[in-house]
């Protein structure tokens, strides 16, 4: 082929080439002035899925017009959930250029999700009032904040502490933790700066459940449900002192004083000690000695019965809070054994419960929290106390008095009053008379 004719080829490559960038670039623009004159796409749908709003305001018991002795507060179950960061996008295939470069598929990426329970046993307060909530499940201790309910901190096992499965948790005074490890049998002892210090009952106990602490005799006391125990120990030194009940039978023994499968433990100011024989189906008390003082409560399914009774509190009144995991109740009683308000159904809405096993009472703010073992979740209550309950009687009374009311009421002014005050006009008081004959 000639040079002339080689050239001419030439010509016609380069122009073909500008022939085809040309058509590419038109492309989009006529693409987008069609889409302009095409009808608006619809809006995405919200997929967001909708909260729960609750109006604390008619969560009481008992129901009016009763004065109220517990208020339900909040619920708390875990760090915040952005719906929207957490969506699964999905990409139908990757391009070449990602598949040469090994890249991950978007919907194969992982995201990285907020902690949530998961089967939350033990719950304590700190001295500021912040819940502690060991869950077994996530492997953590939660920490909230009761003023913001996404404000969550943990103490991770691995990083912060060493644990297994965490069941019974406590707090002393100078806010060290004390947390039961069902798998190794022992109770992880963590300071107040979070970290851990040591362990207690290692190779004495064999399946810890829940731990009390009696701040004023400084006892640290330890439910061990598999040996049917509670073991005492030095709050300070954590040396063993004593054991409460007969270990080693098996969760066969029914007498007085004795336990089958206990699970919580409880101090009131007294040094009284409050233990749930779950398998028993009661409560029993003991002295700071350890000696046998009473017991209430029996198998059934009545209000002041017991079906499997697990975690157990004092409130600042003395009165004896119990969970029962299989009404999925709080029942409260007094010394006596009396059965004072029940609250709870089985259910996920507030005041309902799913497996509950911790109780825990703040005595400076009354707040009351529970823990569920299914739904992962702690609700908040706020218990009103004898005094304010008593002054609340006294100002309701006081409203409804005869004497009030009268005050309360507008004055009037009797019949013959007016009549003295004011001449009565003949023109105009037969018809009024008439009006009133009819």
């Amino acid at each position: 082929m000639s040079a002339q004719g080689k050239k001419v080829i030439g010509w016609g490559v380069v122009i073909i080439v500008f022939t085809i960038l040309a058509a590419l670039s038109v492309t989009p623009a006529a693409a987008q002035k069609k889409n302009k004159n095409a009808a608006p796409a619809p809006a995405p749908a919200n997929t967001t899925p909708k909260r729960m709003d609750v109006n604390k305001e008619y969560l009481v018991w008992p129901n009016p017009p009763a004065i109220a002795r517990i208020h339900w507060i909040d619920e708390f179950t875990g760090e915040k959930v952005d719906d929207a960061a957490i969506k699964k996008v999905t990409k139908p295939k990757q391009s070449w250029m990602d598949r040469l470069a090994g890249a991950q598929p978007v919907s194969q990426r992982q995201t990285k999700l907020p902690f949530q329970l998961m089967r939350p046993y033990g719950v304590a307060f700190d001295s500021k009032g912040q819940i502690y909530v060991a869950d077994q499940a996530a492997g953590c201790i939660f920490v909230f904040n009761p003023e913001s309910r996404y404000d969550v901190q943990m103490i991770r096992n691995k990083y912060e502490a060493n644990f297994g499965f965490i069941t019974g948790l406590a707090i002393d005074d100078s806010d060290r933790i004390f947390v039961a490890d069902d798998k190794n049998g022992w109770v992880v002892v963590i300071g107040k700066d979070r970290k851990q210090e040591g362990t207690v009952g290692a190779g004495q106990i064999v399946r810890p459940g829940g731990i009390a602490i009696d701040y004023e005799n400084r006892f640290l006391y330890v439910v061990d449900t598999g040996n049917d125990a509670v073991y005492v120990y030095d709050a300070d030194s954590l040396k063993y002192l004593r054991k409460i009940g007969v270990p080693g039978k098996k969760h066969t023994l029914t007498e007085p004083g004795t336990f089958s499968l206990p699970s919580g433990v409880a101090v009131d100011k007294e040094g009284n000690v409050y233990v749930t024989d779950t398998m028993n189906n009661r409560v029993e008390i003991f002295d700071a000695q350890g000696n046998f003082i009473s017991t209430f409560g029996k198998i059934g399914d009545g209000p002041s019965q017991f079906t499997r009774p697990k975690g157990i509190a004092i409130d600042s009144d003395g009165h004896i809070w119990v969970i029962d995991a299989v009404q999925s109740q709080i029942k409260v009683f007094n010394k006596e054994g009396q059965l004072l308000i029940h609250i709870g159904e089985p259910g996920g809405w507030p005041g309902q419960f799913q497996e509950p096993w911790g109780i825990a009472i703040d005595h400076k703010t009354n707040r009351v929290v529970t823990s569920e073992q299914w739904g992962g979740r702690v609700q908040m209550f706020r218990y009103v106390t004898d005094a304010e309950a008593e002054q609340l009687r006294k100002e309701k009374e006081a409203l409804t008095s005869p004497s009030v009311a009268s005050t309360n009421q507008p004055k009037t002014v009797s019949t013959a009053q007016q009549a003295s005050a004011t001449p009565a006009k003949p023109d105009q008081s037969a018809p009024a008379q008439d009006k009133t004959n009819k």
